[in-house]
């Protein structure tokens, strides 16, 4: 792969050759850290798991030297770290049984800068060859900077590729602020609510971020339970887990479309829906 920083790379968890293992990819999650994909693209991982005809692979976009530490990983340095946090997401993919880890390996600042177009050419390349017909990212409502600049490089990346080569789906996911403020009809809701241990387990071997003082396993679960719960006021669960997602396909099935109004919009129906029921009620 011809990547722009040397320093990246593609992990395999069965052993096969690089391409060969992106090529069988079905269904893809572009994050920015370790540990993103398996909070906000869990649609994805359960969807490929033990599947024969589907794959999944993980894209992680940025180095993760700037985490947050403490406990045992108080005194790591960064560079420690981001081979702490190499090494865990790596795990998650044998877990996971991924098709592929790749690692872009970016500096967050990198993603961060909307002329830097290094990741954009980089997520071009990978794109191409996996060819996946679902793809996974940040939502454009996440508070998390660099989750924002990831999800732009990724609608750049895919509006650079011709229309018959783009996914059939691209899908905004909550990591950094819920979508539960979502109309019912206008968020994605995907079922999670097999393989509860996977998912634990998932989440729970980012050791360096839950025993440093995140406890991102409890959270992403009971958010899931909670998302199942809350879904419906007037019905009984259909669902033990939820997580809720912002359907982004007509950004790159239309690339003329502004992204912050096709975003505001969502938040604009969810205004109005608060009013009228004031209004109604009043």
């Amino acid at each position: 792969m011809n990547f722009h920083l040397s320093t990246a790379q593609v992990f395999a968890p069965d052993g096969l050759p690089a391409k060969q293992a992106l090529a069988r990819t079905t269904h893809m999650a572009i994050g920015a850290h370790q540990d993103d994909l398996e909070i906000m693209a869990i649609d994805g991982i359960l969807a490929c798991f033990q599947q024969p005809q589907r794959w999944f692979t993980g894209v992680v976009v940025t180095n993760g030297a700037g985490s947050p530490r403490a406990g045992l990983y108080g005194d790591y340095s960064d560079e420690a770290m981001r081979q702490v946090r190499i090494e865990e997401q790596k795990k998650a993919a044998v877990i996971g049984e991924y098709a592929a880890q790749v690692f872009l390996d970016y500096p967050s600042a990198a993603v961060k800068d909307p002329h830097n177009i290094h990741p954009v050419e980089d997520l071009v390349e990978l794109l191409s060859l996996a060819r996946p017909e679902i793809v996974y990212t940040h939502n454009f409502a996440d508070k998390h900077d660099t989750h924002i600049g990831v999800a732009h490089k990724v609608v750049a990346a895919l509006r650079r590729l011709a229309p018959e080569k783009r996914p059939k789906k691209l899908y905004g996911c909550e990591v950094w602020r819920d979508l539960d403020w979502m109309l019912d009809e206008d968020k994605v809701a995907f079922d999670c609510s097999q393989h509860e241990n996977l998912q634990m387990a998932l989440v729970g071997v980012f050791d360096s971020q839950v025993s440093g003082g995140k406890r991102y396993d409890l959270a992403t679960m009971g958010r899931r339970r909670a998302n199942a719960t809350y879904f419906a006021s007037h019905a009984t669960d259909v669902a033990t887990g939820m997580s809720f997602a912002m359907d982004l396909t007509p950004l790159i099935q239309d690339p003329s479309l502004n992204i912050a109004s096709y975003v505001l919009a969502y938040i604009e129906r969810f205004a109005r829906d608060v009013r009228e029921r004031i209004q109604r009620y009043g």
